[in-house]
């Protein structure tokens, strides 16, 4: 099937701190593989977590593993939107390196000669200004695509924009698929005073990918994926791709930038609200067996930081609610050898809003793709 491919600049009056009331343009990219009259047309938007920009975790320019086109070429127009701090949005008060985390300067010297203090001593973005970019997205597509609803399809803390938008605006979302969605069953309903204090910007390394990708069981990611991971972040970020120690081919180690945020409003309460998700909203919800990341072990003492997947199963009321669980994977699985089993489960989803023929209980994915009641 033939996909066409293009990148929007989607205009935004920004509600971040950094540059509250500045028109800035919000990068999309569109995989559209939809076909036959615009009545049928489905649109999914993709949204990234708090680390990875979109293209890097959706788009991987790599063999199976764009996950997007795979979305595209079973018939579905694809956006991938990258919210401020992250991948080719904008990236206010980023680009000194004196706004990284205190504790991982040591990753950008040089261009830092030494630890430095925040010139934008705040946290850069939080849930109030994600929905925002998430909503002016969303009317995009329906007035550029002339759909009313759009479906969801979130990453890790993509849990925080896409839930509460979902719950907020039921009438624009027509299904919600979460895979390792960060959810703090006890943390805040209520927004701090804003700009909250700290800093803007924190970093990832090479290090950090070669931790993500360590292996839990055998074969649970190919040879080489470290490589072509930290290639596609270092596509996403020609900033934070000339920081870092020298290598000794004289080059920067490089570092990949990523956001400082806080949240609130993504909790048992609000997951449970009016019944609207597992309601007129059907969620499914997918993490790896040994996904540590979005179920904290052991429990963090702090509510705001202890994450449980299976407890967002369990507060959601509405009656149209799935889990799966998928065997020998973590929390990287768009990079992990189950990236095909979780692209075809995805495309089940969006198609029937069901797995295994229902509509409600917890699940078990194989290593083949088979799904079956969970014990």
């Amino acid at each position: 099937m033939a996909i066409t491919t293009t990148d929007h600049w989607v205009p935004h009056t920004s509600t971040v701190s950094a540059n509250e009331g500045q028109k800035v343009e919000l990068f999309v990219r569109e995989h559209d593989g939809a076909s036959g009259p615009p009545a049928n047309r489905k649109a999914v938007l993709m949204l990234h977590g708090r680390s990875v920009p979109v293209l890097a975790g959706y788009d991987l320019q790599h063999t199976s593993y764009g996950w997007a086109k795979a979305l595209a070429q079973a018939g579905y127009d694809v956006f991938m939107m990258d919210l401020q701090g992250s991948g080719r949005s904008p990236r206010p008060r980023m680009e000194d390196p004196c706004n990284v985390n205190p504790n991982q300067q040591a990753a950008v010297i040089p261009p830092l000669s030494g630890p430095r203090t925040a010139s934008y001593p705040f946290v850069l973005t939080n849930s109030q200004s994600d929905q925002d970019e998430l909503s002016t997205v969303v009317e995009y597509i329906c007035n550029k695509r002339n759909v009313s609803k759009v479906a969801f399809i979130g990453w890790s803390a993509a849990a925080f924009a896409m839930g509460p938008y979902a719950i907020k605006n039921p009438g624009k979302v027509e299904s919600l698929f979460l895979l390792g969605p960060i959810f703090p069953p006890l943390g805040p309903s209520n927004p701090p005073t804003l700009p909250v204090l700290g800093f803007p910007t924190h970093v990832l390394t090479r290090t950090s990918i070669e931790q993500a990708l360590a292996m839990k069981c055998a074969n649970q990611h190919e040879p080489g994926m470290v490589d072509v991971v930290w290639s596609a972040l270092m596509d996403n970020d020609p900033i934070g791709r000339e920081w870092g120690k020298l290598l000794p081919t004289g080059q920067p180690a490089g570092v990949s930038r990523f956001r400082n945020f806080v949240t609130w409003g993504w909790n048992n309460a609000a997951a449970g609200q009016g019944g609207i998700l597992g309601g007129s909203v059907p969620v499914l919800i997918v993490h790896g067996e040994h996904d540590q990341t979005a179920n904290t072990t052991p429990p963090s003492s702090n509510p705001a930081l202890d994450f449980h997947v299976p407890a967002l199963y369990d507060a959601i009321t509405g009656p149209h609610k799935l889990l799966v669980t998928v065997k020998c994977a973590g929390h990287s699985m768009p990079w992990e050898t189950q990236h095909k089993n979780l692209h075809n489960l995805s495309k089940h989803w969006l198609k029937h809003t069901k797995v295994d023929d229902k509509t409600q209980g917890r699940f078990e994915m194989d290593e083949n793709g088979n799904v079956s009641p969970a014990p």
